[in-house]
């Protein structure tokens, strides 16, 4: 991509880096572990393009003469030395702060540090940028982020560059040593054995596909939510599956998924896992065959009913009624079954005493409503 310039973005590789903070001790030589967050660094460093994209942006809206492109190499010094500046002296400043206000300020290294890139860029604003109702427009947005995949292409400010930044300035700002290890040894070799077991040190997760960074002190957390990580079946059956895959798994392929009956449709409606479907099918005779019946003979008592399940039951032979595997197989089978048995007649007192009693149970509820 082609810079709004008409030229390609410089890549350089000099860079302004932040001093890092010297031992104020004269005459004592200690060995620094310097290791930190990895994770929180990379971020760190991620926020650096869309602030001078938006920085170069601001700068030169309305200009005729001037593109983003063509302040970015001396915009980028700026912002450099101008969060460095702000990172030494933020414990100062914050002391300051805290004396004399009661506004509540992050301690978080992220924040800090993007608070110094959205001050940098909003300095660097120009009068049109100022006035114009520029800040609100979504071109305005749109030029930014076209000038930050620009900058990515032509690897105009790289991210290890960035994170070397990125490190120093969360030194110099994470006064509490939340973020970073600050023990100090008086020789290489103490330093070299801490270095193995510090929390800060450097880690790639282990996980087939997975090529994320982090501390170690972050290992559990990371793995607990690895997209990457084999992890048992959530419903219980066998297998184990990548997490990313899991939602999949379980609706499509998992055997312990739970399906509806092949009866669901005439009253069987018990949610079933599908290895157990079979199983159901051959223990739940009775009772789909009780459903079938409902549907077939209408208006029939339910003790008729079970009178006739009987009956079909004791003229099914090899397993015919179990091999039925859903609601047209089953009413084939009965309807065969039927014909030997010969013509169902029902009782019809059991279906008045039925009728009564659902009567009864009706004016009962109505007058509970009533009162």
């Amino acid at each position: 991509m082609q810079a709004s310039s008409g030229m390609d973005i410089p890549a350089t590789n000099t860079e302004h880096k932040p001093d890092k903070i010297q031992d104020g001790k004269e005459g004592v030589s200690l060995f620094h572990c310097n290791l930190y967050d990895t994770e929180l660094v990379h971020k760190i460093a991620q926020a650096f393009l869309p602030g001078i994209a938006t920085a170069c942006v601001d700068n030169t809206s309305g200009e005729i003469f001037k593109t983003p492109a063509s302040v970015a190499v001396e915009l980028r010094k700026e912002m450099v030395d101008y969060i460095t500046q702000r990172s030494e002296n933020f414990v100062a400043e914050t002391f300051i702060l805290e004396g004399g206000t009661e506004v509540e300020v992050s301690d978080h290294p992220y924040d800090i540090i993007s608070d110094f890139v959205d001050d940098f860029a909003s300095s660097k604003r120009n009068l049109f940028s100022r006035v114009s109702g520029w800040l609100l427009s979504e071109k305005r947005e749109d030029k930014i982020d076209d000038f930050v995949q620009e900058m990515e292409i032509n690897g105009f400010w790289l991210n290890d560059k960035r994170e070397a930044i990125a490190q120093a300035l969360l030194t110099n700002v994470d006064f509490k040593n939340k973020y970073h290890c600050s023990m100090k040894f008086d020789s290489a070799v103490e330093l070299a054995e801490h270095v193995g077991s510090c929390g800060f040190r450097s880690m790639t997760c282990e996980n087939e596909g997975c090529n994320a960074m982090f501390s170690s002190r972050h290992r559990e957390k990371h793995d607990s939510g690895c997209p990457f990580k084999i992890i048992p079946c959530e419903q219980q059956c066998s297998e184990s599956i990548m997490r990313r895959e899991m939602d999949r798994h379980c609706i499509t392929v998992c055997p312990m998924r739970l399906v509806s009956c092949p009866f669901y449709s005439v009253g069987c409606q018990a949610p079933i896992p599908h290895s157990m479907l079979e199983q159901h099918r051959s223990s739940a005779v009775h009772s789909h065959l009780l459903y079938v019946l409902r549907n077939i003979h209408k208006n029939t008592s339910d003790a008729d009913l079970k009178q006739r399940v009987d009956q079909l039951e004791k003229e099914s032979w090899s397993g015919q009624l179990e091999k039925a595997r859903d609601v047209r197989s089953l009413i084939s089978v009965v309807k065969d079954l039927e014909t030997n048995l010969g013509s169902f007649k029902p009782n019809r007192e059991n279906k008045n005493k039925e009728d009564t009693v659902e009567t009864l149970n009706l004016a009962g509820e109505l007058e509970k409503a009533e009162i």
